[in-house]
């Protein structure tokens, strides 16, 4: 490889393991006599590629070492910036803070990471005492400073006496609260480097991280979606739920939570921000009455909301702007938790002042970083969080697809995982820094809902809309439908729609609890057979019927909590798997059943369905989809019926 491929090998080599790299953390680079090559800002190294690297004229980089700066911080930062951005050949990418410590190291590749196992020693009180002891006095410790020019010229300072007393160039360089970095002329001995690290301080780890998973409590969902709300006045959030044997530790115990109190890396402030609420209270009511006291107390305080809660029995709560920002988040606060832990095997752990704190809080830099991770989603259902049943396939696909391009998050409740796991990975290469997830569910049984609510909370810590659009059907007259068949249809066509109101009602009064201009909405796909009878089609349409008299009932009940009920009713899907299924579909169904009389082909029942449209088109899941759209948006209208049928059926 050349060596510019060799950057990218080793660049994705490091950034895919999370061992070594979270939130897209650390940086790289390779360099010649005349340039240099180092990730740019905002690029993610388990994914670069050549286009992720900022390319320098390292002449210009080296005039930069012996100039003089403001001593304002903030003007130095600024001057630095713009010489960066003056070496800079690749324009439009904006090089790495620590471009200038790269060009200072003496190997062709460096790689700077913020291992957690690194951090653990470097974020604890014996750091520099315990690293001589594991790598020998001459190991280069460098005490914790302020990122940018200063901590370039302090490491500067450093490499020049290591030369000067050594005659050698430092491998590797270790830096308080903050990471290591590590060069070579290969990437194979950067590879050995960094193995070698890891062994020794696997070593020396007196007590491990535990890493065991524990079961998330059923009481997330009757607090969780009330934070949501709390923290939503400006603009709907994302919450995420994590817990395990290392959480556990720390939420049980108010002295572990004092360890965790405060950040132990830049990265940690860039993400979480440096203030977090411990809520330890075990009864939900207690936990909702404390929120709604911390959180505007916390905001008033510190002038932002809080972005992780820590929450006795249930686990790190993420709060987020969207849901990828809340993996992040998790990611990076459990690290802390790592770290600390970890830290007590070298002292006990040691978080930055409050100083070093404030710089990264307000460092212009880092506050572009954090504007790069979170990341974007515009559309008409930005960042709500919708259920679509039986959205595996067909109707239900394309009604989740277009809500998911819409910027919504979205659960594919279905009982075909094999399909619903293909659909919801498919989801997720389409959205933004919006998600999918996929919970195999059976809309008959209230257990098997009661695991979809818990897990959609979980996920996105909210239920804002709620798409009852499984449904099934069997064709047949008096003569030739069964007892068997009839309860089928029935069960899952009208009883469904009962079970499924009524469990996610229960977290919907809780979200507008605490949001007194907050609407939920639930909504049935029903369809026009449920305005107007069917022929030889009785169990579905008498289902479907029902249903729009539970719409209206249910939309009275609910009416005061300001959860909405409604019911769309679209005309026929001919190009989906419930038409056009080449052996049950029901083109298929009603040639054989004999409901069109005279048809002797499928095209000619299609033929018979298309001509009664006046609009001569079938209804797509795009035309429902703004349906379901419209009576989001609005706050007038409940309990009704509306009609997408293309002119075939309309409302009397």
């Amino acid at each position: 490889m050349n060596p510019l491929e060799d950057l990218i090998s080793i660049s994705q080599f490091y950034g895919r393991d999370s061992r070594f790299v979270i939130a897209g953390g650390g940086n790289t680079s390779y360099k010649n006599a005349e340039k240099i090559w180092v990730k740019a800002s905002g690029s993610s190294l388990a994914t670069i590629t050549e286009e992720g690297f900022a390319v320098l004229d390292r002449a210009k980089l080296n005039l930069m070492s012996g100039k003089i700066y403001s001593s304002n911080p903030v003007e130095r930062e600024e001057e630095v910036k713009n010489d960066l951005a003056v070496a800079t050949l690749s324009k439009g990418k904006r090089p790495s803070v620590e471009t200038s410590m790269h060009n200072a190291i003496d190997f062709a590749f460096v790689v700077h990471l913020h291992p957690t196992i690194v951090n653990g020693l470097m974020s604890a009180q014996d750091a520099e005492s315990e690293l001589k002891k594991l790598f020998g006095a001459k190991a280069l410790y460098i005490e914790y400073t302020d990122p940018g020019y200063v901590l370039f010229k302090k490491v500067e300072d450093a490499i020049i006496a290591f030369r000067a007393e050594d005659g050698a160039e430092p491998a590797v360089i270790w830096l308080q609260n903050h990471g290591i970095f590590v060069g070579a002329n290969t990437i194979e001995e950067i590879k050995v480097l960094y193995s070698k690290i890891f062994d020794t301080l696997e070593k020396a780890i007196k007590f491990p991280v535990p890493d065991a998973e524990r079961e998330t409590c059923s009481c997330t969902e009757q607090l969780v979606p009330g934070i949501r709300m709390m923290l939503s006045n400006d603009g709907l959030k994302t919450l995420k739920v994590r817990k395990n044997e290392l959480v556990k530790y720390f939420y049980d115990s108010i002295e572990n939570q004092a360890k965790i109190a405060k950040p132990f890396t830049p990265d940690a402030i860039v993400y979480c921000k440096s203030n977090y609420i411990f809520l330890n209270d075990e009864e939900p009511e207690a936990v909702l009455a404390e929120a709604q006291k911390s959180i505007p107390a916390f905001t008033t305080k510190y002038g932002y909301q809080p972005k992780i809660f820590l929450i006795k029995g249930i686990g790190i709560v993420a709060a987020g702007d969207n849901a990828t920002q809340c993996d992040i988040l998790l990611d990076v606060f459990e690290d802390a938790m790592k770290i600390a832990y970890l830290a007590e095997s070298f002292g006990g752990a040691h978080p930055m002042t409050q100083g070093q704190i404030d710089f990264i809080d307000n460092w212009e830099v880092e506050n572009y970083r954090r504007s790069v991770a979170a990341g974007s989603s515009v559309g008409r259902a930005e960042n709500k969080t919708i259920i679509v049943t039986g959205a595996a396939q067909g109707f239900g696909e394309g009604i989740a697809r277009c809500l998911l391009l819409e910027g919504a998050n979205i659960v594919v409740a279905d009982m075909n995982e094999t399909v619903g796991l293909a659909t919801v990975g498919h989801f997720n290469s389409l959205a933004k820094s919006n998600q999918a997830i996929f919970v195999k569910t059976n809309v008959s049984e209230i257990k098997s809902l009661e695991n979809l609510i818990h897990r959609t909370v979980c996920n996105f810590g909210a239920i804002d809309g709620f798409i009852s659009n499984a449904g099934v059907l069997r064709a047949g007259g008096l003569e030739d439908m069964t007892p068997e068949d009839f309860d089928f249809v029935t069960k899952i066509n009208y009883n469904a729609y009962f079970y499924c109101c009524k469990v996610v009602s229960r977290v919907m009064k809780l979200q507008t609890k605490y949001s007194n201009e907050y609407f939920a909405d639930i909504i049935q796909i029903n369809s026009k057979s449920g305005l107007r009878g069917s022929k030889a089609n009785f169990a579905y349409a008498g289902g479907k019927f029902g249903g729009i008299g539970l719409t209206q009932s249910f939309a009275l009940e609910l009416a005061p909590f300001r959860i909405k009920v409604n019911s769309i009713c679209p005309g026929n899907f001919y190009d989906g798997p419930l038409w056009s299924d080449p052996v049950n579909g029901l083109f298929v169904q009603y040639l054989n059943a004999g409901k069109v009389p005279g048809a002797k082909t499928i095209e000619d029942v299609k033929e018979f369905y298309l001509a009664q449209v006046p609009m001569r088109k079938g209804c797509s899941p795009e035309d429902v989809t703004k349906g379901a759209l419209y009576l989001m948006e609005q706050c007038g209208e409940t309990g009704q019926a509306l009609p997408i049928t293309g002119g075939q059926v309309m409302l009397s």
